[in-house]
């Protein structure tokens, strides 16, 4: 059954181009306007707003829910006080990644989650004798992620709050009379927060976000502008960065989280008090240097991209829509030594990059590797220097 979340009645009357995807089971716009790039403009100039609803949402209470988080999360979530979100990993005994989401801690017993697949079953096998109740409440809220420059002066017309809110951050407000939750938080690498609202206030909301919104640049923004965002920003998704472990066939699809970018979340991970999953796997990894991969960037040569095309009679095509396969990276001598998950072109940065995973003795930052395309039916390689991610950071996304 294909459901529709809280806005689409007034998301369909904005959507020109008629076109939806299916997330989670529920309709989500791919574009709004004949062209995704207009709609990531207005998200890197002005603001724009995406409808992430199909998230599944659960909230974990109890005397016992820091002490559930802290045993299944990799990341500690003692460390996040009330008031504050945390991106987290959560990983099955070998130290594999299952999944990630965000934990946004209301009080000292009330967490409310998000995650992009099912995770309800899992987490109750786990809770044994704690004190914790684990509550799918996905239908029951509609969330709107408000990102780009000016979306704290437009949110702060409706919600004087979001003013002081700091990067990861989270605030009771009200929005035309009805009770929300505003976040600093989004999946674009931009300035941005993101509202949660009961279902049944949510089309009341996203009219005086509209309203606010007036001759700001506002508008909204569907899938194809957020996959350019969040590559830019360096920010995975599963199923492309990453598969579950759950899910996966082989450990060739499996990927460890530090392997994954995330060997920061791992701080504190020799201390004993926090026997969480994965753990004593991801300890050998690291003690033994076992890591088979690094996640970098990539910045793609220019010049020799375009020497490539013009030299095979083609115009260089500048193609912002993500590549939808792995592309392999070699070294100078032709040996494999990684793989892209995501390449596009950047129309902020004006060239191409990609999210990549490179063996680790490649992982500095100015070492080369050799990305491959196909020009005329024919295999091309193209040079490429890795860099950290993010590749789009602004300072505006965290002051």
């Amino acid at each position: 059954m294909i459901r529709t979340t809280p806005f689409y009645e007034r998301l369909s009357e904005l959507n020109a181009t008629g076109l939806w995807g299916h997330w989670s089971g529920y309709l989500s716009a791919l574009r709004y306007d004949m062209s995704a790039k207009h709609e990531y403009f207005a998200v890197r100039n002005s603001a724009g707003f995406f409808d992430t609803s199909p998230l599944y949402k659960y909230w974990i209470r109890g005397k016992d829910a820091e002490r559930f988080l802290a045993g299944v999360m990799t990341r500690d979530i003692r460390l996040c006080r009330p008031g504050r979100a945390q991106y987290t990993l959560w990983c099955d005994d070998r130290g594999f990644v299952l999944e990630d989401g965000v934990v946004f801690r209301h009080s000292d017993t009330e967490f409310f989650m998000t995650t992009a697949e099912p995770n309800l079953g899992y987490f109750r096998d786990l809770v044994g004798r704690l004190d914790v109740q684990i509550d799918d409440v996905t239908a029951d809220y509609g969330v709107l992620a408000v990102q780009g420059p000016r979306s704290r002066e437009i949110l702060h017309r409706l919600a004087p709050e979001v003013e002081k809110l700091r990067f990861f951050e989270l605030t009771p407000a009200k929005i035309a009379g009805s009770s929300v939750t505003v976040s600093r938080t989004g999946y674009t690498g931009d300035l941005g927060f993101e509202i949660f609202t009961g279902a049944d206030d949510a089309l009341g909301v996203l009219d005086a976000l509209i309203e606010a919104g007036a001759g700001h640049g506002l508008r909204p923004f569907g899938e194809d502008a957020l996959l350019m965002c969040r590559i830019e920003a360096g920010l995975v998704l599963i199923n492309v960065e990453f598969q579950s472990s759950r899910l996966a066939f082989t450990d060739h699809d499996r990927v460890t989280p530090k392997e994954l970018g995330f060997g920061w979340m791992l701080r504190g991970i020799e201390a004993d008090d926090r026997p969480f999953i994965g753990r004593r796997a991801i300890r050998r990894e690291l003690a033994d240097g076992t890591s088979r991969w690094s996640s970098v960037g990539l910045l793609v040569d220019w010049q020799d991209y375009d020497r490539l095309y013009r030299a095979a009679g083609l115009v260089p095509p500048k193609d912002e829509t993500p590549l939808g396969y792995e592309s392999m990276l070699y070294d100078d001598d032709g040996n494999r030594v990684g793989y892209a998950t995501s390449l596009m072109y950047s129309p902020a940065l004006q060239r191409h990059i990609a999210m990549a995973r490179v063996q680790p003795r490649l992982a500095a930052p100015g070492s080369r590797v050799n990305v491959e395309l196909t020009i005329n039916h024919h295999y091309e390689t193209v040079a490429a220097d890795v860099a950290r991610l993010p590749l789009f950071n602004p300072t505006r996304k965290t002051a």
